[in-house]
């Protein structure tokens, strides 16, 4: 063999050898960066290759799969009572991707997650029946909220105090679901993600708000709690109207008429007296009252329920005059309806706060279990005597305050309005809040909720708690305790 054919042969092997080396390499080494890639249209396809897994809602799916026509990926998601679960579920969209539950729970509900597989289907690369997701909702409460907000634009939250569990959960305006979750046109995801009114955002977990007068019961805690006041019933020393300290401006109450001087804790909320809680605010000094907050669940980035909720702020770094308003849940306190509807169920359970969750099991095609969230895993944020003595005052309020819309014939009902500022110098339509709790005590049934009304069309003297949320929040407990 002369030198040039025994070279090239040398170099045609080394070759061969290159190929060979990058083959297992790709096979052995990338295999699975290649498979996990987004691009990869496989892993599209695997994911819609079977009928989907299910949410569950009291036991009945509120969603399904259909057959698709013409397309590579078989099946599609389908959804009952799209627009009434959209805040719970959230969407799975071939084009899209998924969010929510749907997203969280996508490797179990298309049937790729591995806990699904046996040891012979992971040798064998077979794809193993979905699971489903069973939640904590409670299809009464949902319907009760939903048809209650109707067009207006809000949010609302039903917890129960001794477990947690997520009753109710409803962001309006809302959206069907299943109208993006084929391959569309695209021409109804421009329209949500364009809508000014934002129906894609869950405003229950994900748009803080100034919470208002609501904050109130956080500033109540904070004041029995570190002894500034004995009880509800101790009156206050506070001016009215009450000057802010370093400031010349005088902070009103809504209703001027109000015996909000010096009035009791009990009294400052049944008539929403802004300068007790302005000037208690102040006499705790910022520290204390975020350090409340905060126990109540401000301020936490990993608000897990399990899909994550966008903290609540309590701001630092104030003066007097700023601190003063955080006390009647303005300057830069933000809350979202889970957080507030939070507070009162502490406030319920006896000054302990249940987890709250709403997803009870995640469970294979058997049933077995996969993924459980216990009821009652609980921490104490206030002492049992101050609990008792702000469900008085809270009762007192919708008894004979600002909050009677939300009474229930037979059943004890405590709450709390809120009107907030909207805009600078409050020049838009002001926030409507609501958080209450109701007891019925034959049955032991109880409940906590917060709703928001973010827009309801009204004239801005028709704005308050009481007229626009109380109503909303009376029709779920009613559900709740029924």
């Amino acid at each position: 063999m002369n030198k040039t054919i025994r070279r090239a042969s040398v170099f045609s092997l080394l070759l061969v050898l290159a190929l060979l080396g990058r083959a297992t390499w790709v096979q052995a080494y990338e295999a699975k960066a290649l498979a996990d890639d987004k691009k990869n249209r496989r892993n599209v396809m695997a994911q819609y290759a079977q009928p989907l897994g299910n949410i569950i809602v009291a036991g009945s799916p509120v969603t399904g799969s259909k057959e698709t026509e013409g397309s590579d990926l078989a099946y599609k998601r389908s959804y009952t009572d799209g627009e009434l679960y959209s805040a719970v579920t959230g969407y799975s969209s071939q084009a899209y991707g998924a969010t929510q539950l749907e997203g969280i729970y996508s490797d179990v509900l298309d049937g790729t997650d591995t806990r699904l597989k046996n040891p012979l289907d992971a040798l064998t690369g077979k794809q193993q029946e979905p699971g489903d997701v069973l939640t904590t909702i409670d299809p009464a409460v949902q319907k009760a909220a939903y048809e209650a907000l109707g067009d207006k634009k809000g949010a609302a939250v039903a917890i129960d105090p001794k477990t947690g569990r997520i009753l109710g959960m409803v962001s309006t305006p809302s959206y069907d679901p299943s109208k993006i979750a084929g391959l569309t046109d695209g021409s109804t995801w421009q329209e949500l993600t364009t809508d000014k009114d934002k129906p894609l955002v869950n405003r229950a977990l994900r748009q803080p708000l100034p919470p208002g007068s609501t904050f109130k019961l956080v500033v109540a805690a904070a004041a029995l709690e570190n002894g500034l006041y004995g009880s509800v019933d101790t009156p206050t020393d506070s001016p009215n109207p009450y000057k802010l300290p370093d400031s010349t401006r005088y902070l009103e109450n809504e209703n001027p008429s109000a015996p909000c001087e010096n009035a009791t804790i009990r009294t400052a909320l049944q008539y929403s007296c802004n300068n007790v809680f302005a000037k208690i605010a102040v006499d705790l000094g910022q520290d204390e009252v975020k350090a409340m907050a905060e126990k109540f669940g401000f301020n936490d980035a990993e608000q897990d329920v399990p899909v994550r909720a966008y903290a609540s702020v309590y701001p630092s770094g104030m003066d007097k005059p700023q601190t003063a308003l955080t006390g009647i849940g303005q300057f830069d306190v933000t809350a979202t309806p889970l957080q507030i509807a939070m507070v009162s169920a502490a406030i319920a359970n006896d000054g302990l706060m249940a987890a709250p969750h709403m997803v009870s099991k995640v469970v294979d095609s058997d049933g077995d279990t996969l993924e459980s969230f216990e009821d009652g895993d609980t921490e104490r944020i206030v002492s049992s005597e101050t609990a008792q003595q702000l469900r008085s005052a809270m009762v007192t309020v919708v008894d004979k305050g600002t909050g009677t819309n939300a009474a229930i014939p037979g059943a004890e009902v405590g709450g709390k309005t809120g009107t907030a500022q909207h805009g600078e110098n409050n020049s838009k339509t002001p926030y409507a809040w609501f958080t209450s709790y109701a007891k019925d005590s034959d049955t032991g049934k109880e409940v906590a909720v917060a709703v928001l009304i973010e827009d309801a069309g009204a004239a801005r003297s028709e704005v308050s708690g009481n007229r626009l949320a109380a109503p909303v929040a009376q029709k779920m407990m009613k559900a709740a305790l029924k």
